[in-house]
């Protein structure tokens, strides 16, 4: 076994199961996702630990455990096509390859996008498609989707994206609007309507654009 093959099986009994990830499918995800080829290479000795990663430019690849739970909630089935809004270099969207039939990346930084392409190509995973394109518009060309997962607090769901949700459709994202309690949230589509439901408390960094805009003071 390998030190990352090491510090993933660490990941997983230290940090997923102790947070209630209990789908065996979930589990599996993570267990076959090298987490190290998607991170710069300087900070792959510490791929692995439970925290936001810092992959430039002021994007972050979110903490496992949050990853973790939000995927769980939205209980992604093997049919279902996905979107990942701020894929960063891409290791949310690799995560949902393994449990979805197709998955739509999008991504704004070029660079970022870039390093998306390459580890999902190094790990052999066809069926992620990085676009490159302003985040707030998600991708309507491949859309409907049955899933669709933010990587990065926003302060809202903004409407564009939402409404490329399918019906039966499961969102999933850490909103933070202003200065409150930052929570993660489960959104459903039933009969054309969005459902809302907070399930569990996060706090990761701010997806670009996605922040509150900062109130008007008179002076």
């Amino acid at each position: 076994m390998s030190l990352f093959d090491a510090a993933r099986t660490r990941m997983i009994e230290s940090q997923l199961r102790p947070s209630k990830i209990a789908d065996r499918r979930i589990l599996g995800a993570f267990a076959s996702i090298r987490r190290e080829l998607f991170v710069p290479e300087h900070l792959r000795h510490v791929a692995y630990i439970d925290e936001d990663l810092p992959l430039g430019g002021g994007r972050y690849l979110m903490e496992p455990m949050v990853a973790a739970r939000l995927l769980q909630a939205a209980a992604v089935e093997p049919g279902d096509a996905a979107l990942v809004v701020g894929a960063g270099t891409g290791y949310e969207a690799a995560l949902i390859s393994v449990l979805a039939r197709s998955v739509v990346a999008v991504e704004e930084a070029p660079e970022l996008a870039r390093r998306a392409r390459a580890a999902l190509v190094e790990h052999a995973i066809p069926s992620v498609s990085v676009v490159e394109g302003p985040l707030a518009q998600g991708h309507r060309q491949r859309g409907p989707y049955d899933v669709i997962l933010l990587g990065g607090a926003v302060a809202e769901v903004p409407v564009e994206i939402s409404s490329q949700l399918a019906e039966e459709g499961r969102l999933v994202a850490v909103v933070r609007p202003g200065d409150t309690i930052s929570r993660a949230i489960l959104m459903t589509r039933i009969g054309g309507l969005l459902a809302r439901r907070v399930i569990f408390d996060a706090a990761i960094p701010w997806l670009p654009g996605f922040a509150p805009r900062p109130a008007f003071v008179f002076c």
